[in-house]
């Protein structure tokens, strides 16, 4: 029998398809029965804010059902340090298993990538996005002794007076003095941003008169409003909260598409097998619409908002786009 060398290369060519499926189901199954079995040990829950933060709150109430769920611990391990960096680089390394995600959130996956020079991941190739968590708004107060009662008289004081305004938040690189750099971006303001490193001595100077106006996360000023040491001129968010009923919506105040949250969500490592994200996404989806779990987080001024892996994904993204525009329109300097 003759062998030609087209028959030689033909063969070699079925040789190594057949090669590449084989050892393609053989992963395929072995993912399959990775997540059949998972979780068979802890799971470590990285949360890049510190113990006692709104977000450390919500990781917990998260661990405590997760734990229940599965019959293993899920373990809070909060990381801080450079925006949550650190603690985000820390679970990008880890073994893509599943045992080891983070809680990521707009500051450190979206923000961040355009604000330090230097950052120890890529967020699209490092990561696997496996659900949102929650969004929580941001609020413009003013001290009562300011005349304005709602964001169109700010922004009327702020254009015949330039520069004569100032607001409190806390450093350059979150939500909240980006949210307003993005108002002063649209209207043309010269409102001057106040930095503080720590939210409570902000909320604290703003409730005592040494600074006239402050945005904060909710969260943060919502007794204060309720109390009447400060006054809510405006919730970032779609509708309003239902703590503060009497706080209007960017929207209902006339800026139709000015809708910011903070957002929180779950991470895995990027190479974590499909079949493990989609037990992760489920399992996490089911607790975050259970009626209980979304009244724990109603009282936090947390709204349930979970996603599929795609959706979240595309939220990532987009967030990264805005947010990189926003940075360098308002020529904000690189930490």
């Amino acid at each position: 029998m003759c062998f030609t060398g087209n028959t030689f290369r033909s063969m070699r060519y079925v040789l190594v398809m057949a090669c590449l499926l084989g050892a393609a189901k053989c992963w395929a199954q072995s993912s399959q029965q990775a997540a059949t079995g998972f979780p068979s040990k802890p799971v470590r829950y990285v949360v890049t804010f510190a113990a006692g933060a709104a977000p450390d709150t919500v990781a917990r109430l998260l661990a405590e059902r997760l734990t229940r769920m599965w019959g293993h611990q899920v373990i809070v391990d909060n990381r801080v340090g450079v925006a949550g960096l650190l603690g985000a680089a820390s679970v990008a390394k880890s073994p893509p298993d599943g045992y080891t995600l983070v809680q990521c959130n707009i500051g450190t996956n979206a923000i961040a990538l355009s604000l330090y020079t230097k950052v120890p991941f890529d967020q699209n190739r490092d990561f696997a996005p496996v659900t949102r968590i929650g969004t929580t708004p941001n609020v413009i107060v003013v001290h009562p002794s300011v005349p304005f009662r709602g964001v169109k008289d700010m922004v009327t004081y702020a254009r015949t007076n330039p520069g004569k305004l100032s607001y409190a938040a806390g450093f350059a690189g979150t939500s909240q003095p980006l949210m307003m750099e993005l108002f002063k971006l649209i209207e043309k303001l010269d409102i001057v941003h106040v930095p503080y490193k720590a939210g409570p001595q902000a909320v604290t100077d703003n409730v005592g008169g040494q600074v006239p106006m402050g945005v904060y996360q909710a969260p943060s000023v919502v007794a204060h409003v309720q109390g009447a040491r400060l006054r809510g001129l405006v919730v970032s968010s779609g509708k309003r909260i239902v703590q503060l009923p009497m706080v209007p919506t960017m929207v209902e105040s006339g800026w139709t598409d000015f809708i910011v949250t903070s957002w929180y969500g779950v991470c895995a490592p990027a190479a974590t097998p499909v079949p493990v994200l989609d037990k992760l996404n489920a399992d996490f989806v089911a607790i975050l619409r259970s009626t209980e779990l979304q009244q724990r987080l109603d009282d936090l001024v947390v709204l349930s908002a979970p996603t599929s892996r795609e959706e979240f994904d595309q939220i990532i993204r987009s967030e990264t786009v805005r947010w990189a525009k926003v940075i360098k329109d308002a020529r904000i300097p690189l930490q």
